[in-house]
């Protein structure tokens, strides 16, 4: 066995993998349990009741962390003129149009987020089967198709992050690193779970937030208490 399958082995004999924990004890042990030599990612993994194959009970929005995601961001914006300007005022990494169309048709990806005025938008369209299945296609629906580029590009560089219900009813996103530490990893959570909890369709039935599971990148899932994650934000 791998160090690396050893130490995954350890971890799991930490974690009561029936038990729901609240959350200071569910961070605590995803915190212990990240052991790999790097600054792991904290991932919040949700079950909701929603039958995604509605188009009414679709979920999906964005929402800025109070303490970002403990990373640096790149944000490209598409944009010209002034907004161009002002986007690069407000800590945009690339700023441009076609120019950027041609470097990233080239292959090259150097960055994390992707914002468009919606004026651009027909040239991004040109690059749409690239950054689709990367999830960096600006979209009005979580604000990085905006005309308020330098609003956006700040949140962006802030730590906002999305989250979109998959075809099995789950939500998947981060809260942050490690190196965040239990409390500031618990005020994005609770942010996050407010977030989620505020998109929830008109149309959902029954219990709307069914399991939340807290993991790191190479440890185990830990489950939370949801009713104790929902007094967060109450």
């Amino acid at each position: 066995m791998s160090v690396a399958g050893k130490k995954y082995k350890a971890s799991l004999k930490k974690v009561d993998r029936e038990k729901k924990y609240n959350v200071e004890e569910c961070l605590k042990l995803v915190l212990e349990t990240a052991t790999a030599n790097f600054d792991e990612t904290v991932e919040a993994s949700f079950r909701l009741g929603v039958d995604p194959k509605q188009s009414d009970q679709q979920v999906r929005g964005a929402t800025s962390l109070p303490h970002g995601i403990g990373k640096s961001v790149k944000v490209l914006v598409f944009a010209k003129g002034a907004k161009e300007k002002e986007a690069q005022e407000a800590g945009a990494d690339y700023v441009g149009g076609d120019d950027l169309i041609e470097k990233i048709n080239g292959g090259w990806m150097d960055f994390d987020k992707c914002i468009a005025t919606p004026d651009m938008m027909g040239v991004v369209s040109k690059i749409g089967k690239v950054l689709g299945p990367r999830g960096l296609m600006p979209n009005p629906k979580v604000g990085t198709v905006t005309f308020e580029v330098g609003k956006a590009v700040k949140e962006e560089k802030r730590g906002k992050v999305e989250f979109k219900v998959d075809k099995e009813g789950n939500v998947h996103t981060v809260i942050g690193k490690k190196s965040l530490g239990a409390d500031k990893l618990k005020e994005n959570l609770s942010m996050l779970v407010g977030s989620i909890v505020k998109a929830k369709p008109a149309n959902s039935k029954g219990i709307y937030l069914q399991t939340i599971t807290l993991s790191s990148t190479m440890g185990p899932g830990v489950k939370l208490d949801v009713n104790q994650a929902q007094g967060l934000v109450s």
